[in-house]
C-alpha cells in the first residue's frame, strides 16, 4: 500500500473511487443508460453509492449531471 501511494499519490481505495467516478461521468455524458445501469457498469454497488461519489466530485446528482450536460 505504501508503494502504491508513493507511486500514484493516493490510496488504492481513493484511486479506485476516482476511476469509478470518471467512468460513471463518461457513461452519463455519452449514453442514455439508466442511472442504475451506469452505477453497475462503473463498479458501484448501488445507485446510492454512485450518487454519494458523484456528488462529492461534482456537487450534483447523476440525473442533474446528465441534464446539465444536455443543455
Amino acid at each position: 500500500m505504501r508503494a502504491f501511494k508513493a507511486e500514484v499519490g493516493t490510496t488504492p481505495r481513493r484511486w479506485l473511487d476516482a476511476q469509478r467516478t470518471a467512468r460513471a461521468r463518461e457513461l452519463l455524458e455519452t449514453t442514455d443508460l439508466p442511472v442504475e445501469t451506469v452505477a453497475s457498469r462503473s463498479g458501484f454497488g448501488s445507485v446510492t453509492a454512485l450518487r454519494v461519489h458523484l456528488r462529492a466530485a461534482t456537487g450534483t446528482t447523476p440525473a442533474d449531471y446528465r441534464r446539465t450536460l444536455r443543455r
